[in-house]
């Protein structure tokens, strides 16, 4: 059952509106009522309703104020608004719509059946909200590992592409301070069980230290591999007395959640915490400490911290993988197997002149090792696939004592990439351009640029702007005009609209300027296309 707010100054308008019509039939719960902006919400807050009719002028907060702070805190989730008023304002409906309010009444003009409509429009809006909602849960996490794994590894081409990558998945980095940590699930009963039973096993149990983390901190957590795990955690202000002391309260907060992990699933953690970064591109700073730490943590130390371990001068034993950020970024993106050989030859020529640099290899073949299994689709399964016929399976690098050994595994693993690379590449850029274009779609309220677009999927504008043209009947910016003007066509159609609200709703600068794209595609106007359907 859907809930519903109400929320007008006037008494009388509250009690019109809960009568006018037979709530339950509609499967519709009235939740509650509110004076004024403020007082609903709370009860938004509290209550979580799905539909909210709220008048657009009250006292101490109005209707648009009220739109305006949930759609900052919950996005398109919820509630969807439906508008009201007692005369006609053009401005305060373009507010309204830009809110994304579903419907916008006049209260003099108010029946029960234009109420009734407007109802099931918002129900038919939340359903759409909803099957996008599980649609995004299963699609976005792809993008999501590969996301961090950049944002770990310094692998981002700019600030810009960081902003409009964590922006289109709504990740948050607003934060005043982030502390990353590197570490690494144990369990004696797992060490003898197949891929697949480990994975059965860990895969919950990193669940759960999300869980019981998100109790005392916000934090990001990224599965690197079965067993390896990354987590940032976020702290809304950084005072002098968190940059002292936050190292032994992350120990404590983690030693509790590593206790209860170990109660529920018999399963333990070691963990190495990095230090306080201010910026969220200095995180792969803090990574980068947390790593070498969580080589000092053992069964009786189980969480080392950096600061610890800095007397020992580990600068000399990590390795700093995005030197080669661009030439292995375009290596994943593009699957092209002559850019990925290259760079792993240089890097094992490196440790070839270096021998005794048995650290550094490590961690560069597990830097690679991450960024396979989380930059490729199914990347688990397709490098636990390369590695099948070895009883470790991929995690047989973590059993190379040498770097000659090293060097070995990453020859083969590199020579087995560059097969899979040579298949794939063939629908690569085929496979983007139907990425780019299921986007837009996704996206299709949105005022869509050529470079915004190009930096959510991390390839240069003019790169994009050229696959388009190859590999799609029209260009970049023709294909977002006709996917908008079909849009605006459903709408029209719907007979709920104005030709200036559709405009709005769907990101046109202007309604003349919206007329003018739809001309252009459907060769009459908007009005014309209107009148036609009378003809």
């Amino acid at each position: 059952m859907y809930k519903l707010l109400i929320v007008d100054d006037e008494p009388l308008v509250q009690v019109g509106i809960k009568s006018m019509l037979n709530w339950s039939e509609l499967n519709i719960e009235v939740c509650g009522t509110a004076m004024n902006g403020q007082a609903a919400l709370k009860i938004i807050e509290t209550q979580s309703p799905d539909i909210v009719i709220t008048d657009i002028k009250m006292p101490v907060m109005d209707g648009l104020e009220l739109a305006k702070i949930c759609r900052e805190r919950y996005g398109n989730k919820w509630p969807v608004f439906i508008m009201l008023t007692s005369y006609e304002d053009f401005q305060m409906a373009k507010k309204a719509l830009y809110y994304q309010a579903s419907d916008y009444l006049i209260k003099l003009e108010l029946s029960a059946e234009g109420l009734r409509d407007s109802v099931l429009h918002a129900i038919e809006l939340i359903a759409q909200n909803e099957s996008r909602e599980r649609l995004s849960t299963t699609e976005v996490h792809p993008f999501y590992d590969k996301f961090f794994i950049r944002l770990l590894n310094n692998l981002f081409e700019s600030e810009e592409q960081f902003i409009l990558q964590s922006k289109d998945l709504n990740l948050d980095f607003h934060y005043a301070g982030y502390v990353c940590c590197y570490g690494e699930m144990l369990s004696p009963s797992a060490d003898l069980l197949p891929m697949e039973k480990q994975l059965s096993l860990f895969s919950p149990s990193l669940q759960m230290i999300k869980e019981l983390l998100a109790k005392y901190i916000p934090c990001y957590a990224l599965s690197l591999d079965i067993r390896h795990f990354a987590l940032i955690f976020c702290y809304e202000t950084v005072t002098s007395e968190i940059t002292v002391s936050y190292g032994v309260k992350l120990k404590e907060i983690l030693s509790k959640v590593n206790s209860t992990l170990h109660n529920y699933y018999n399963v333990t953690f070691l963990a190495g915490i990095g230090n306080l970064v201010k910026i969220p591109l200095s995180i792969s700073e803090s990574y980068q400490f947390s790593r070498q730490s969580c080589r000092f943590a053992d069964s009786s130390t189980p969480v080392a911290f950096f600061e610890d371990c800095l007397k020992k001068d580990l600068s000399h034993e990590s390795f700093n993988i995005s030197l080669f950020k661009t030439d292995l970024t375009r290596a994943f993106e593009e699957y092209d197997p002559d850019i990925l050989k290259k760079t792993i030859e240089e890097i094992c020529s490196l440790f070839s002149a270096h021998p005794g640099s048995y650290v550094q290899a490590l961690d560069a073949a597990c830097n690679i090792l991450y960024l396979s299994i989380s930059l490729l689709q199914n990347g688990e399964t397709i490098v636990s696939d390369i590695f099948r016929e070895n009883v470790e399976g991929y995690r047989s690098i973590y059993k190379q004592t040498t770097v000659e050994q090293i060097i070995s595994w990453l020859t083969y693993f590199s020579n087995q990439l560059c097969i899979l690379f040579e298949n794939r590449r063939k629908d690569y850029k085929n496979h983007i351009v139907d990425s780019v274009k299921k986007y837009i779609n996704d996206h299709i309220s949105e005022r869509l640029s050529l470079n915004e677009v190009a930096a959510v999927f991390g390839i240069s504008p003019n790169y994009l702007s050229q696959l388009f043209g190859k590999y799609n009947e029209t260009g970049f910016s023709e294909y977002i005009n006709i996917c908008k003007i079909n849009e605006s066509k459903k709408l029209l159609n719907e007979e709920k609209f104005k030709i200036y609200e559709v405009a709005e709703m769907l990101g046109f600068e202007s309604a003349f300027y919206f007329s003018k794209v739809f001309k252009k595609v459907e060769g009459i106007s908007p009005t014309e296309y209107l009148n036609s359907k009378y003809l």
